[in-house]
Formats: C-alpha cells, sequence, structure tokens
C-alpha cells in the first residue's frame, strides 16, 4: 500500500477543548512538525505563542489560528540568543498575563557523518538550539510556569534508541536533551512544574518527505518503496503523521496529565517499545 493511500484513525479525529484557556509557547515554528503544534493546540482552545526565525511565516500561521477561533502572538526569535530568549519569555508573559506551557520544538541536524568525522564546531553548533537554549528558555519561564502549575515539553526524538553511525551526531544531543529533561524534572518539580519528552520516529511531512525522495533517488527505487522500508518495522504498519504527533504532545500540556512528569512518550506507531 503506498504511503498516500494509508488510511490512519486521524481522519476521523474531532478536537475537543482540553487546552481552553491555556497559553502555550512554542519555539522553532516551522512547516511540518511546528507548525501543526500550532494547529492542533489551537483546535483544543489554546492561546499561542509562536517564536521563530520567519516572521511572516509565523504571521501566515497566526491568521490560520485566528481562523479556527483563538489567537496567537507572533515573536520574531533566534532561540540561540540570550536577549531573544529572554525578550520572548518577557513578552509572552506581560501580553498575555500567563503561560501554561513551553514546547522546546526547535532543532538542529549537524552533518550526518560518524561522530568521530563531524567537526566539533558543527556538534556546538547543533547543541545551541538542541540543548542549551531548550535549557535557557526553561529557565527564563519557570516563574510563569511555576504561578500556573504549569509544563514543559522537549521534542526529542527516536533516535536517541538508535546506533546507526550517520545518526550519531543528532543522537548525541538529542540524549543530551533527554537526560535534561530528567535532571529539569526534578528541579522544578518542588514548584509545581513537570517537564516531560515527547520522542517521534520519522514524522510523514515534508521534511521527511524530501527525505525519502532523495533515498529513493540513490536507491533507484521508489517514494513508497521507502516508505514501507521506513514503516516495516512499526507495529502499525505505516508512519505517524505531524497531527499526529502534535496531538500526543498536547496530552502532555492538559489537565489529563497533571501527574505526569520525568517521562519521555515515545509515538512511532509501535516501532520501539519503550
Amino acid at each position: 500500500m503506498s504511503a498516500a493511500s494509508h488510511p490512519t484513525p486521524a481522519d476521523t479525529y474531532t478536537p475537543v477543548p482540553l487546552l481552553a484557556g491555556k497559553v502555550i509557547v512554542i519555539s522553532g515554528v516551522g512547516p511540518g512538525l511546528g507548525h501543526s503544534l500550532a494547529i492542533e493546540a489551537a483546535r483544543m482552545g489554546a492561546t499561542l505563542v509562536l517564536a521563530g526565525r520567519t516572521e511572516k511565516r509565523l504571521q501566515e500561521y497566526a491568521d490560520e489560528i485566528a481562523a479556527l477561533g483563538t489567537t496567537a502572538l507572533v515573536v520574531r526569535a533566534d532561540i540561540t540568543v540570550e536577549a531573544d530568549r529572554a525578550a520572548l519569555a518577557q513578552r509572552a508573559v506581560a501580553e498575555l498575563g500567563r503561560v501554561d506551557c513551553l514546547i522546546n520544538n526547535a532543532f538542529a541536524i549537524p552533518p550526518m557523518y560518524p561522530i568521530t568525522q563531524i567537526d566539533l564546531e558543527a556538534l556546538r553548533v547543533a547543541n545551541e538550539t538542541n540543548v542549551f537554549a531548550p535549557l535557557r528558555l526553561s529557565a527564563l519561564f519557570a516563574d510563569a510556569l511555576e504561578a500556573s502549575r504549569g509544563s514543559v515539553i522537549m521534542l526529542n526524538s527516536c533516535v536517541s534508541y538508535s546506533s546507526q553511525p550517520e545518526y550519531s551526531g543528532y543522537k548525541l544531543s538529542k540524549g543530551t536533551l533527554q537526560h535534561l529533561a530528567s535532571s529539569l524534572a526534578t528541579e522544578l518539580g518542588p514548584r509545581g512544574i513537570r517537564v516531560n519528552s515527547v520522542a517521534p520516529s520519522y514524522v510523514y511531512e515534508d521534511i521527511n518527505k524530501a527525505y525519502f525522495d532523495w533515498l529513493a533517488s540513490q536507491a533507484g527505487v521508489t517514494h513508497d518503496d521507502i516508505y514501507r522500508q521506513k514503516a516495516a518495522p512499526t507495529d502499525l504498519g505505516r508512519l505517524a503523521g505531524p497531527d499526529e504527533v502534535a496531538r500526543a504532545t498536547l496530552f502532555l500540556a492538559s489537565d489529563l496529565a497533571t501527574a505526569v512528569t520525568g517521562q519521555m512518550l515515545t509515538v512511532d506507531c509501535g516501532e520501539f517499545h519503550r
């Protein structure tokens, strides 16, 4: 069966107002999962703060959110810059009055070489986005999250469970992010702040679709051949869409998860059992 024709339970999903009255901050909002997180949160009733480097795109997403009946504050920010991070936290609280959840969604992928062959500066650059930015943003939002009894969610990756040499640089930063989330859950827990992680495998969205096209061109096969190859290890025989990953993530932001902290939720259609 081709990727395009593979049915999913998401086709019959109906949103409910799980996040009504909550303010959700999302970093690194762009096409794919960032966009889906924003739209699905809006469909659940949340007010959004959209942070990213491309203001025009953020405004387009804010317009989509307005059409869904809620609002979004657009903040152009490079989250690797401390002044931008501080301004993001200040504006979110000053203009919306509260923050209930910070979703650290931004990511950077270092060169896909065996780790001994990656220049150290490239690893440092990736860790600025994947580790240090989430750490600093979590610290900057901690007072607001304590006031709301809110939460932090780290977007991680199932690359943490992989040993392919070409993924090793990315695994280094995502493995570190997992440990960071665990440490923050322990440190911030006494303040009533929950910290969790979400680990998708291949999310079937534009970036991975283009990657599958490239893999197909290299192997002399079709896109659907690559899709079937990547989906074969999963229990459901398919890959998760960005909307499905977003909904699982937002469960952790909701009041259904008030006793869940220090966990990493794997969203991979059953590829890895953890």
